[in-house]
């Protein structure tokens, strides 16, 4: 099949060849990236000074909302190198964003389960946290799956 061809049947971004599996897990890598460095700036993340290498005593709040830690932002930093790392080629891009929707699916259902003014809460989450990573989950695992055509799965 031409260059062409591939792409009057929608199965490239016109704009830069790449299959939409790979452009997504590259711009949610980018975004992770963005939030995990957000997430070490005072003003951006609030109660800077309460800024824990992990745990519930964490006090930081990005956007002053979302509970964050070292170790959280670390795990946002992580994610976004692995989207952009994963996003050479289609069946990376895909694996990236389904099984990275899966792990925060389950980070979601942790957060249901724990008591998060414990120790078991290390990472930490608060309630905001919690249905963040829920759409996360969800909507990683809906790109994964609904921008990856059948001969593009290969």
């Amino acid at each position: 099949m031409t260059n062409a061809m591939a792409h009057s049947r929608g199965r490239r971004n016109p704009a830069d060849g790449r299959a939409p599996a790979r452009q997504a897990s590259a711009t949610v890598g980018v975004l992770f990236l963005i939030i995990g460095v957000f997430g070490f700036i005072p003003g951006i993340t609030s109660n800077f000074h309460d800024l824990y290498w992990a745990g519930h005593e964490s006090g930081a709040e990005l956007f002053g909302v979302f509970q964050v830690s070292v170790l959280h932002n670390f795990v946002h930093l992580i994610f976004g190198v692995a989207g952009l790392a994963m996003s050479r080629t289609v069946s990376g891009a895909r694996t990236f964003l389904v099984g990275g929707g899966a792990i925060y699916v389950i980070l979601w259902l942790y957060g249901l389960v724990i008591n998060r003014g414990t120790s078991v809460n290390f990472i930490p989450v608060n309630l905001a946290d919690n249905w963040l990573h829920f759409g996360l989950g969800v909507g990683m695992i809906a790109l994964g799956l609904l921008t990856v055509r059948n001969r593009d799965r290969r």
